[in-house]
């Protein structure tokens, strides 16, 4: 069982949701939906799908939820719920969702807000325990910069069962490696923090990325992370920048066939699939 463990789904008619969506968006200014997707999912051999939040709405997350209630290959979505608020409030909200089966995971947009070290709130951190106590996952999208504020929430959250997005979007495109790699490897010394094989494309040069671009950056995280805690993840419509579907597929593929010691097939297996079942606890 292949499995996609982050793309997105989007319409430019909930501007109340997409704001950020406008004829200057070029490629993403588009409506992207089901019907969109299942094209590349096919040509890919995909055969389920985890779908993340993109707005810091519950109205957008309820529409998802709506949207792939009747999509088979959609396993799973990933919403939002304000983390900066009263726990009892927080608790509310997040129960509410959790009552729907395909409701897999939060996420907090990070990167998007103007403090840095918002994810160290006192209110956050206490909605963050909460999570951590229901062993409920959590996506973590973040820029290199706020990986050190993401290690102190870790310490102070131990238990926290967590995936960082995107590699937390190095610096690909100027080639830089530190100091994203020294805090990538003390992350994943917690045991619960996974990784997510992701959003590199958009984070090289769109238009002249080569294979080599990309083979430090998977390399350094599969051997701080190993096997057991990495998944795939097209990143769709926002992988389409810089790269078609098919081409983000063929790259994560082409890459890890480049390690020096060559993965088995169970070891791809989880890296495709298994392991984003494992963690999202999704029910095949």
């Amino acid at each position: 069982m292949k499995i996609d463990a982050h793309q997105h789904f989007w319409s430019i008619k909930r501007q109340n949701d997409y704001g950020f969506l406008t004829p200057d968006a070029g490629v993403l200014y588009n409506e992207y939906l089901p019907e969109g997707l299942k094209p590349g999912l096919e040509a890919a051999g995909i055969d389920r799908t985890v779908l993340v939040q993109a707005a810091e709405t519950e109205e957008e997350t309820q529409w998802l939820l709506d949207l792939v209630k009747e999509v088979d290959y959609v396993a799973g979505v990933v919403g939002w719920v304000d983390f900066d608020t009263d726990p009892e409030m927080f608790t509310q909200r997040l129960g509410a969702f959790r009552k729907n089966p395909k409701f897999v995971g939060v996420r907090p947009m990070l990167q998007d807000l103007r403090d840095d070290r918002f994810i160290l709130r006192p209110r956050v951190l206490e909605n963050l325990k909460i999570v951590a106590s229901l062993d409920f996952p959590f996506d973590i999208l973040v820029y290199p910069r706020h990986l050190p504020h993401i290690y102190e929430m870790l310490q102070e959250v131990p238990r926290l069962r967590a995936v960082i997005d995107h590699l937390a979007k190095p610096e690909i495109r100027s080639h830089q490696i530190e100091p994203w790699f020294s805090w990538m490897r003390k992350i994943s010394e917690f045991p619960n923090v996974w990784c997510k094989l992701s959003g590199m494309v958009t984070e090289a040069d769109h238009k002249n990325w080569k294979q080599q671009d990309f083979e430090p950056y998977v390399h350094g995280i599969l051997n701080a992370f190993g096997c057991g805690r990495l998944m795939y993840g097209s990143d769709w419509p926002v992988c389409l920048q810089a790269a078609t579907y098919a081409q983000v597929y063929d790259l994560l593929r082409d890459v890890l066939r480049k390690l020096p010691e060559k993965l088995s097939d169970k070891q791809q297996a989880a890296i495709f699939g298994g392991n984003a079942a494992k963690f999202y606890k999704i029910n095949l």
